[in-house]
């Protein structure tokens, strides 16, 4: 019997625990503050079964790193209490992840989190999350819900295996900040 209290008792004080480490997409995804995207697995499934008829080498290695990813999820938000919430979740989620790089510029403050894959050039996760938003947002014509907003935050989740190298060309060719030190990681 105290081995049954004993039990009961650990799964009272863990509780609070596993609130804090609900998904925090799921707890924001019907939120009105909140604009959120999800792309299901079946999803890229049906990617998957794209035939590209092109001899376009890059295309086709970008069309192998869609059908790679098993999900991806974002969210963004204006809302100064869930940025707080997403902070804190990410914070407790990146304890599990190795953190790939930071970059701040003008008070916003970008990080890049991923999990080890099969593989150096591999990760079966990566977590990018962008906060402090709101001075470069606030006279942007962004709309959550058909409202102009001022984004404050920015979490995006891609889980599968995903080759760094392919990421990195991505954000090369699109300009996003954050290129080179993909590259970088991947050639390690």
């Amino acid at each position: 019997m105290k081995k049954y209290i004993t039990i009961v008792v650990m799964a009272i004080l863990m509780m609070p625990l596993t609130g804090m480490a609900q998904d925090i997409f799921e707890k924001y995804s019907d939120h009105d503050q909140v604009s959120y995207v999800s792309i299901k697995p079946k999803m890229f499934q049906m990617l998957a079964k794209i035939d590209i008829d092109t001899d376009d080498a890059e295309a086709k290695a970008y069309m192998e790193m869609v059908n790679s990813i098993t999900s991806f999820k974002t969210m963004a938000t204006g809302d100064k209490e869930i940025a707080k919430n997403i902070s804190k979740w990410v914070a407790t989620r990146s304890n599990s992840l190795e953190e790939l790089m930071e970059v701040k510029d003008n008070g916003v403050a970008m990080k890049f989190y991923v999990k080890q894959g099969k593989d150096e050039d591999h990760v079966s996760e990566l977590l990018m999350f962008i906060n402090g938003l709101e001075s470069v947002t606030k006279d942007s014509d962004i709309e959550i819900n058909g409202e102009k907003r001022t984004i404050e935050t920015v979490v995006i989740s891609l889980t599968g295996d995903i080759d760094l190298n392919q990421i990195s060309k991505l954000t090369q060719k699109m300009n996003l900040p954050g290129g080179e030190e993909l590259q970088k990681k991947a050639k390690k």
